[in-house]
């Protein structure tokens, strides 16, 4: 993956974002630290996939702040201008709050405006009782979009017949 880059970030960005060992950390005006971070996925076919992960690392509850979706929205932008890859977006399931992060963080992305140009999609599997949304996100003007539509279907039906 290709480093983002902080500078064009931090242009419209409503929090100031830095790059610390990898990770993208950005500090609200209520002082919560969040941080962003893309780890690598190797099940589409040699096409570059990452999963985003966004953490909370202060541990302390989130207002509704709109400027957290804005810092995101400009991470994400930035993701796709350097890296047009497969973004995949697994809800964490702590408190049982997956279903709300799932159409909060596709309500954010849809806010951002383009959602014409990108392909997005969300799906819900079970894992030892617990529900989990995992998302995909990929620019429609992907040369091999179908290919990666198949692939994330193929994936999904596998974890599901794998579950008794």
């Amino acid at each position: 993956m290709q480093d983002l880059s902080v500078k064009l970030i931090n242009e419209y960005s409503p929090y100031h974002v830095e790059r610390e060992n990898g990770e993208y950390v950005f500090e609200t005006d209520h002082h919560i630290q969040y941080a962003v971070s893309f780890d690598p996925e190797d099940v589409f076919e040699n096409l570059p996939a990452y999963w985003f992960n966004l953490s909370n690392r202060s541990g302390l509850p989130s207002p509704n702040d709109n400027n957290i979706k804005l810092t995101i929205v400009c991470i994400l932008e930035e993701f796709f201008r350097s890296n047009p890859d497969i973004l995949l977006y697994m809800c964490d399931t702590a408190d049982n709050q997956q279903a709300m992060r799932s159409r909060l963080f596709l309500r954010w992305f849809n806010a951002y405006g383009k959602q014409k140009d990108f392909y997005t999609r969300t799906e819900l599997v079970e894992d030892e009782g617990e529900e989990n949304y995992i998302a995909i996100i990929v620019k429609r003007s992907h040369p091999r979009l179908q290919v990666i539509i198949d692939l994330f279907d193929e994936q999904i039906n596998l974890f599901r017949m794998s579950k008794p």
